[in-house]
C-alpha cells in the first residue's frame, strides 16, 4: 500500500515537473511573439489599433486566417439581392465654386454624362459636378455618382474624373509600404505644395500582395514587372494606366510607376480573366462583396477613380467602364484603406470625401500615413 502511494506521489511529481516546462517553453515561445506584436504597435501610425493588429496577425503567417474571417464576415453581412430603392442619392464631396467662375466653368470640358443603370433615374444621377477648387475659371476635378447593380438598388458608386491637361500627379510612399528601403519623402502631402492640391487619392495593395513593382522619388522600390496594369506618371505631367512593358527599371521621362496587378478593363472592354482565381485581391479574391476602389483613364487621357462598397472585381470594372474608362486597374479595397478627398480651398483646407461612407477622415493625407497614396495639384 505505502509503495503504492509512493508510486502515486513519484507520477505526480513528474506530470507536474512535465507541466512545468511545458509551460516554460510555450512561453519562451511566446516572448518574441509578444516582443513583435508589442513593437509593431508602439510604432507610429495612423490607423487603429484594431486595424493595425489584424495587419499584424497577416503579415506573420496567418493571412489566410485573416482571409477566412474576412471572406465568412463579408459574406455574411452582405446585403439581400432586391429590397427598397433609393429616392435620392446621398450627398457627394461637393465643394461649393465662386458664383463669379460659373461663365468660365461654362466653356470648360467635362465629361460626358454617365448613362444609369436603373430606370427611372434619379435626379442628379450620372451628371458630373464640379468638386474643390477651380483653376483658372474651371474645376479640374468633377464628381458623379449612380447606383451600378440592379439586384442591389441602394449601392451607389462614387466616381471622379481628374482633368490631366491641367492637373499633375505624384505619387508618395508611406510610411510603411512600399517596405523596402529608399527615399520615402514627406509621407503626407507637402505643406509647402498645399496651396495647390486638389485632390488625394489611396494606391494599392501592398507590395507582398502582388507580382509588382513600384518607382517614385527616383527610387526603385521594387523591380517593375512586363505585363502588370500601372499607373505612370510622365515628366511632361501626363499620367497613363497601361499594361507595363518598360522592363524592371523604367525609362528617362518617368517619374513614378506604381503597378498594382493585372489590367481589369483594356480598351474598353473587362479582362477575360476576372472569373479567374484570387488574384484581384489577396485576401479577399474577386467574388467577395466589398469596398474596392479603380483607376482608369479615358480616351482623353483623363484620370477617372472609382469607389463603391459591395463590390466583387467584375462589377468594378463594369463601373470603370460605364465611367468610359477605357483602361484601369484595381486598387486598394476593404473600407479602412479607401479614401479619396477633394480640397476645396488652397492649403488642404475645405477637405470632403467622394462618399460620406467612406471610413477614413478627410484630413487623412494632412499627416503622415501608413500607406502609399497619389496627390493631385493644379498645374
Amino acid at each position: 500500500m505505502e509503495a503504492g502511494r509512493a508510486a502515486d506521489r513519484m507520477k505526480r511529481r513528474r506530470w507536474a515537473r512535465v507541466r512545468r516546462a511545458t509551460l516554460i517553453v510555450v512561453l519562451v515561445a511566446l516572448v518574441p511573439v509578444a516582443w513583435s506584436y508589442a513593437t509593431t504597435m508602439l510604432r507610429p501610425s495612423n490607423l487603429s489599433l484594431g486595424v493595425r493588429s489584424v495587419e499584424w496577425v497577416r503579415d506573420h503567417g496567418f493571412a489566410w486566417l485573416v482571409s477566412d474571417v474576412e471572406s465568412a464576415y463579408y459574406s455574411m453581412t452582405a446585403p439581400d439581392k432586391g429590397g427598397p430603392g433609393l429616392h435620392r442619392l446621398p450627398a457627394l464631396g461637393v465643394a461649393a465654386q465662386p458664383a463669379a467662375r460659373a461663365r468660365a466653368r461654362k466653356r470648360a470640358y467635362a465629361p460626358p454624362a454617365v448613362r444609369p443603370v436603373l430606370r427611372p433615374a434619379l435626379p442628379g444621377e450620372g451628371v458630373w459636378r464640379p468638386a474643390g477648387r477651380s483653376l483658372r475659371g474651371a474645376p479640374p476635378v468633377r464628381l458623379a455618382e449612380f447606383r451600378p447593380l440592379p439586384d442591389y438598388p441602394s449601392t451607389v458608386a462614387g466616381l471622379a474624373w481628374i482633368d490631366t491637361t491641367r492637373t499633375r500627379v505624384a505619387l508618395y510612399p508611406g510610411r510603411y509600404e512600399p517596405p523596402t528601403s529608399g527615399p520615402r519623402g514627406p509621407l503626407e502631402i507637402p505643406v509647402g505644395r498645399r496651396h495647390r492640391v486638389v485632390a488625394a487619392f489611396n494606391g494599392g495593395f501592398k507590395m507582398k500582395d502582388i507580382n509588382g513593382g513600384f518607382f517614385a522619388n527616383g527610387h526603385v522600390f521594387e523591380p517593375l514587372v512586363d505585363g502588370i496594369g500601372t499607373v505612370v506618371g510622365y515628366a511632361s505631367g501626363r499620367v497613363d494606366v497601361e499594361r507595363w512593358r518598360g522592363g524592371p527599371h523604367p525609362p528617362p521621362g518617368v517619374v513614378f510607376a506604381r503597378q498594382n496587378l493585372p489590367l481589369i478593363v483594356d480598351a474598353g472592354r473587362p479582362n477575360p480573366n476576372l472569373n479567374d482565381g484570387p488574384q484581384w485581391g489577396a485576401t479577399l479574391g474577386n467574388a467577395v462583396r466589398v469596398w474596392r476602389t479603380g483607376l482608369g483613364v479615358d480616351r482623353r487621357g483623363d484620370l477617372i477613380y472609382a469607389a463603391a462598397d459591395n463590390q466583387t472585381v467584375q462589377t468594378l470594372a463594369a463601373i470603370l467602364i460605364r465611367a468610359h474608362a477605357v483602361r484601369a486597374i484595381e486598387l486598394d479595397i476593404n473600407p479602412y484603406w479607401v479614401s479619396f478627398i477633394s480640397y476645396g480651398a488652397p492649403g488642404g483646407r475645405r477637405p470632403a470625401k467622394l462618399l460620406d461612407g467612406i471610413q477614413r477622415p478627410v484630413d487623412r493625407y494632412l499627416s503622415p500615413d501608413d500607406r502609399d497614396f497619389f496627390a493631385v495639384y493644379g498645374r
